[in-house]
């Protein structure tokens, strides 16, 4: 999936029902980018007016337990991204240090370059953290529960 920028790019911050980008670093990525985001972490984000890319990215730094799997990771990045809450786990970098490898949004995430994301996983010894599939479908959220006073 080559990235043709402004077509198969998401240009803007997207809101909750939008869809963001889904990233690997680039093999030829410079080496205080790479330290800085980690390996194995969840890069998504969006293209800039200015041909640069505004990334979110999550690699689970204090090991929780939720966050064992990089669809979970991504999930979470992407909420970030979404609610433009602050954080360190951000930055704006070049279009070339990242590949493109699918699609994330509130109902789920879409892989297209599965061989990309492995590659990524495997260089960084987290190859068992993969998603299964190419399409992942987040589960809705429970319904609220009913307190004594309501029935």
């Amino acid at each position: 999936m080559s990235i043709t920028f402004g077509q198969d790019l998401p240009q803007e911050r997207p809101d909750a029902e939008g869809r963001a980008a889904l990233f690997v670093p680039k093999a030829d990525i410079k080496e205080e980018v790479l330290l800085t985001l980690r390996k194995g972490a969840a890069v998504v984000g969006f293209g800039n007016h200015d041909r640069t890319l505004t990334i979110y990215y999550e690699s689970n730094r204090f090991n929780e337990p939720n966050l064992a799997k990089w669809e979970q990771k991504a999930r979470k990045a992407y909420e970030r991204l979404v609610d433009n809450l602050p954080t360190t786990s951000k930055m704006q970098s070049k279009l070339e240090y990242f590949e493109q490898v699918g699609y994330i949004s509130g109902k789920g995430l879409s892989i297209r370059r599965m061989d990309s994301l492995k590659r990524w996983l495997e260089y960084s010894d987290a190859a068992d953290t993969a998603p299964a599939a190419e399409s992942v479908t987040w589960a809705p959220p429970a319904p609220p529960k009913r307190s004594v006073a309501d029935v």
